[in-house]
């Protein structure tokens, strides 16, 4: 990452108590310095996405990070039944719908360069901060679907596709709620029977890791599977055979985000974390090393990557989407026909 601008560098300290040179191994809390120079981040991120970035933080600043990691729904029931005495100090991850049906365990809190996010992208009242912009994707096996057979959300209805099809539990992943919901949002029909014959063309295959949805597509063992943008390109620049489908129907490209704990223990490092990850610097990083989306104006996605405009984006309803999980995870638990898949 390149060396941050001094008055950015600047304005991130001012956030900061004193603190030391205190380092440690991420790993190792023996070596943990006193509270002042500490933070505890709650992450659905992969290692791949969070780690460079702790690591850039902690480097700069001194701050001590722990770093706990689970799947998004599962983070913020933690934080939930944590919320009397709070160990977490900033969620870094997660749909924001995920993020919004959470809303009461998060302090408001306005970055800086919020002025720099691009429309759309900010929320009413600051309740979280965006990090990535990440559109849904369908992807297929290139050795086993040929270009054209699939098209978009239609298909995971065909009962031609049943038991092929790669999809990690929305129970679990927020991404996959993500997903289910912007299918819900581009196919017409009764949503709960939308889901109840999405649910029987899974044909009792559901994965539990949304990473490893890519996965069992490019080995075969299914043939098509519902991912993000970002994930289904970094593995095929890994050489994994698939290809992505943009869905003719329409796709959202809701950001992921991260929220300040209401009552964190520690407030001023987990304020100078989220102006950390929506800084130039890292939104750069966001495009170049992650194959994500920037929520910044000011920081160019890569040309590779078809134009937002060109993606039919859908107007995602992230009110309606966060207000329904509950219900919503409630039914798809009872039609799997077993609690937690």
């Amino acid at each position: 990452m390149k060396t941050l601008r001094i008055a950015a560098l600047c304005a991130l300290l001012f956030l900061l108590p004193a603190c030391g040179a205190a380092r440690r191994d991420s790993q190792t809390a023996s070596f943990a310095p006193d509270e002042a120079s500490r933070l505890t981040v709650y992450t659905s991120h992969k290692e791949e996405v969070y780690g460079p970035i702790v690591k850039e933080f902690e480097e700069r600043t001194g701050v001590w990070v722990q770093v706990v990691t689970g799947g998004t729904n599962e983070l913020l029931e933690r934080i939930a039944a944590e919320a009397e005495s709070p160990v977490c100090d900033v969620m870094f991850g997660g749909g924001v719908e995920s993020l919004l049906a959470y809303a009461g365990y998060f302090e408001p809190y306005t970055c800086s360069s919020a002025a720099s996010l691009k429309q759309g992208l900010r929320p009413e009242g600051d309740t979280w901060t965006p990090f990535s912009s990440l559109p849904v994707v369908l992807i297929y096996n290139t050795k086993l679907v040929s270009p054209g057979e699939v098209t978009g959300w239609a298909d995971l209805l065909d009962p031609l596709w049943r038991g092929k099809i790669a999809f990690a539990a929305p129970t679990v992943s927020g991404s996959s709620y993500t997903a289910a919901i912007t299918m819900l949002s581009c196919l017409p029909g009764d949503d709960w029977d939308v889901i109840g014959r999405f649910v029987e063309n899974l044909n009792g295959s559901i994965l539990q890791d949304s990473g490893d949805v890519v996965s069992v597509v490019s080995v075969g063992s299914r043939y098509i599977g519902v991912t993000l943008e970002e994930t289904a390109l970094k593995r095929q620049a890994q050489g994994a055979d698939i290809a992505i489908v943009y869905p003719e129907e329409g796709t959202s490209n809701l950001p992921d985000g991260a929220a300040l704990i209401d009552g964190a223990p520690h407030r001023e490092n987990a304020m100078a974390f989220l102006e950390f990850t929506q800084s130039e610097d890292v939104q750069s990083l966001v495009v170049n090393d992650f194959a994500r989306r920037s929520v910044r104006v000011d920081v160019a996605d890569r040309d590779t990557l078809p134009p937002e405009s060109e993606l039919h984006i859908i107007d995602y309803d992230v009110a309606w989407a966060s207000g329904i999980k509950e219900e919503f995870l409630r039914r798809w638990t009872e039609l799997c026909g077993e609690a937690g898949t």
